[in-house]
């Protein structure tokens, strides 16, 4: 029997990744106190995760610096101490035979929010009284419902392409194989990139390759600081939703700039940067961006967006509209999803817990 598509492996430089059933990074805002310190949930989180058979398990993004989280709750890499609680998780989903990723992220303008859930009533950005901080941003202007954003100037600029990359030498101290720059919804690299949050007018602002700046500076030093081994995404919102913003055009552009300095794979996501776009959300609607990207650029891309069937899931990688589909909702309602998935297309593999072999992972 041929192999299902979706249980075939993918390999990126010298990184194996058994099958093309992958977890997106998911904020569970749940960060030890306002440390960012991964805990006993994170742990008892991935590993059930890594148990179920996906490939590649990309944790939730996690801040490069303090002002870099969404909320006080958020996952950091700034110090050793979050290094040291994330040693054990990479390790334990190392050892199901799943390979541990990293979403590196800075929220910008989108910083400083009351988590998603645990604070009933509360909504945006938490006051500089109340624990909060200041957003920053491109450009002075703010999302809907939130504090205005701080402008960026160069100093400040360069820090956060320091962060990135110090944040990058810890994930890999911590045993992370795969690293993703999130440069996507609405968040701080998203900001630049689009021309309707950077209304700047200095060699950050204006033109594509001046909006793309940051991120290829960010980019450059990632990979200069970690070496050639570990493999590098990128997460774009391939487009905006809204006329005049950024598109799959201008993302399949930069997506070959961003190869061209070490990057392996884009991760291929939509939305996030206003509040009001109109979503045409439906079972894989963002499927049709990842194609255009792989498309008209040089990168295996990966889709993800409602993707909640084996059969679904299947047939965007056998259509070759996708490499690989990133699953969240479906694996958090099921992290056995994988395995499920592989009995369900009668896929042959051999990394089923031992553990659970009283209840085979059949539709039986």
């Amino acid at each position: 029997m041929t192999q299902p598509a979706l249980f075939t492996p993918f390999t990126l430089r010298n990184l194996t990744i058994r099958n093309r059933v992958w977890v997106p990074p998911m904020c569970m805002y749940s960060a030890l106190g306002k440390d960012g310190v991964p805990t006993d949930f994170h742990r008892t989180h991935y590993g059930a995760i890594a148990l179920g058979g996906a490939g590649l398990i990309i944790v939730e993004a996690t801040a490069v610096s303090p002002e870099g989280r969404i909320s006080f709750h958020d996952l950091g890499i700034w110090n050793d101490e979050q290094v040291a609680a994330f040693t054990p998780i990479t390790a334990f989903i190392s050892a199901q035979g799943a390979v541990p990723g990293i979403q590196l992220a800075h929220a910008g303008r989108k910083a400083s929010t009351y988590p998603g859930w645990g604070y009933p009533g509360a909504e945006g950005t938490v006051p500089v009284q109340q624990g909060g901080w200041q957003p920053l941003g491109p450009s002075a202007n703010a999302f809907a419902g939130y504090a205005q954003a701080e402008a960026m100037n160069e100093s400040q600029i360069a820090q956060v392409v320091t962060d990135f990359a110090s944040a990058a030498r810890r994930a890999v101290d911590a045993g992370f194989k795969v690293l993703e720059i999130h440069a996507a919804h609405g968040y701080l690299i998203h900001e630049f990139l689009s021309p309707l949050t950077n209304e700047r007018t200095d060699n950050f602002g204006g033109p594509l390759k001046n909006r793309a700046r940051l991120l290829l500076d960010v980019v450059r030093a990632v990979r200069a600081e970690v070496g050639d081994e570990p493999v590098l995404f990128v997460r774009f919102s391939a487009t905006d939703w809204v006329e005049g913003g950024w598109n799959e055009e201008e993302t399949s552009i930069v997506t070959d700039w961003v190869k061209d300095l070490g990057v392996d794979t884009v991760d291929i996501s939509t939305g996030g940067l206003v509040a009001d776009a109109k979503i045409p959300v439906s079972p894989g609607f963002q499927v049709p961006l990842a194609h255009y990207v792989k498309e008209h650029a040089h990168l295996p891309a990966a889709a993800v967006g409602m993707i909640t069937t084996a059969q679904q899931a299947n047939e965007i990688v056998e259509s070759g509209r996708a490499d690989a589909v990133l699953i969240g909702r479906e694996i958090l309602r099921d992290p056995h999803f994988p395995l499920r998935a592989a009995a369900e297309l009668g896929a042959e593999i051999d990394y089923a817990p031992a553990q659970y072999g009283r209840a085979p992972f059949s539709r039986s």
